[in-house]
């Protein structure tokens, strides 16, 4: 932490420490519920209690033997890799075209664009299904990657879009100048340099579609059980230790995304010259 200037006053230094102070049991307040499931799940008995009587990785166990979470990690990898893959297509294509200077209805498109993440889910999730439904496109894996790129391609979009805000756009015409092709221009010259915005939009494209569920209780049929929609159904049905464990999976998880784009940050400000 840096030191504060000499010329910093009692009142201003108060109001330094404090408001770290306050943030810091907000942040506590916050995280509460994760601490308590952490230890939770690796409780010895198949009850709730605490302290715990014991530790035990039974129910780590239980999850990676039942067949129904193998199913459930099954479909949330094909869903958020694909989902992914494409999202970070469409969102990179968009982006791509939202910088361009002379864009009619820029603002327009770009509001379109990012409206899955303003619109409630539950009627996002709504209006998918009656549009899904006469398609054929219920019940089956490709409906959910569908309705799952188009909440996760605005992740892509800003992030790529924050990115390409101070790209020079005289690389690329030089580029063209020089007989480059469009497509040779984009994977030579500007891919590399908006690489770091690609990389963080995909991670919150995967984030997203792995840990979706409303869209995913209006789409999916029984046999397209992922691993948010097996804990929902888990909770209701049946109250198990196991949850807690797969709870704590999707919180290392999280917390490994959440490094890694911090450190992409962190990289493209150094790239930028931001940082030294």
């Amino acid at each position: 932490m840096a030191a504060l200037p000499p010329y910093v006053g009692r009142l201003g230094r108060s109001w330094h420490y404090g408001f770290r102070i306050l943030c810091g049991l907000i942040l506590t307040f916050l995280m509460a519920p994760v601490l308590v499931i952490i230890p939770l799940s690796f409780n010895a008995e198949p009850y709730f209690t605490y302290p715990m009587p014991g530790f035990s990785l039974r129910w780590y166990a239980d999850f990676m033997a039942s067949d129904v979470w193998a199913r459930a990690i099954q479909n949330s990898l094909i869903i958020a890799i694909c989902t992914t893959l494409l999202s970070t297509a469409l969102g990179t294509l968009s982006a791509l075209g939202l910088s361009h200077p002379r864009l009619p209805y820029k603002t327009l498109i770009m509001g379109i664009l990012i409206s899955p993440m303003i619109v409630p889910l539950v009627i996002t999730a709504v209006g998918m299904y009656f549009f899904y439904a006469p398609l054929g496109l219920t019940n089956n894996l490709f409906g959910i990657i569908l309705a799952h790129t188009a909440l996760g391609t605005p992740f892509v979009v800003i992030t790529v879009t924050a990115t390409l805000i101070g790209f020079d756009h005289s690389l690329t015409r030089a580029a063209s100048s020089l007989g480059a092709s469009p497509a040779y221009t984009f994977f030579k010259i500007t891919m590399p340099l908006v690489l770091p915005g690609i990389i963080s939009g995909a991670l919150f494209a995967f984030a997203t579609s792995f840990d979706e569920v409303v869209a995913v209780l209006f789409l999916a049929g029984v046999e397209e059980r992922t691993i948010p929609r097996q804990m929902w159904s888990g909770m209701r049905e049946q109250l198990s230790p196991t949850i807690l464990a797969v709870a704590t999976i999707l919180v290392v998880l999280s917390v490994a995304l959440l490094t890694t784009l911090e450190l992409l940050r962190r990289r493209n400000e150094r790239l930028r010259g931001i940082r030294s």
